[in-house]
């Protein structure tokens, strides 16, 4: 029971982190050379071995030297990398666009809405088992 609990604080924790950065994007989407940024996912294979399943490692990859020179940018932060979903540059260099920043922020309220109602009705459950709950 504390795996499902553990993994809706784990899910909304990145739902926070990454409203905050699409957030930002939304602000700096006039500032020029400013790059679309979003979070990567999180890695929920600890859950599944937890729970007896094989651990399976996700590949990670460091740019090296040579990488940044061609300009590749190394992680700005825990998690935080480059929107895969930009299509197109201004001539200013900025690649933000506002309404997929927008459409980003309706998924986000919609996934937190969801992550919170099963964390209500785990909740319950419990309160339930407890017999701290009537019918």
């Amino acid at each position: 029971m504390t795996d499902l609990i553990a993994g809706a604080a784990r899910q909304m924790h990145y739902l926070a982190d990454r409203q905050r950065v699409v957030a930002q994007n939304i602000a700096n989407s006039e500032t020029p050379g400013f790059k679309a940024q979003d979070v990567a996912a999180p890695d929920f294979t600890d859950l599944v071995s937890a729970a007896g399943g094989a651990r399976i490692a996700s590949p990670r990859v460091a740019p090296t030297a040579a990488m940044i020179a061609l300009g590749a940018r190394p992680g700005a932060g825990a998690g935080i990398v480059a929107d895969p979903d930009t299509f197109e540059t201004k001539a200013d260099g900025n690649n933000v666009t506002l309404e997929d920043q927008l459409l980003k922020m309706g998924q986000i309220q919609a996934d937190f809405a969801a992550v919170t109602n099963i964390y209500r009705k785990q909740q319950a459950l419990l309160q339930t088992a407890l017999g701290k709950r009537g019918g």
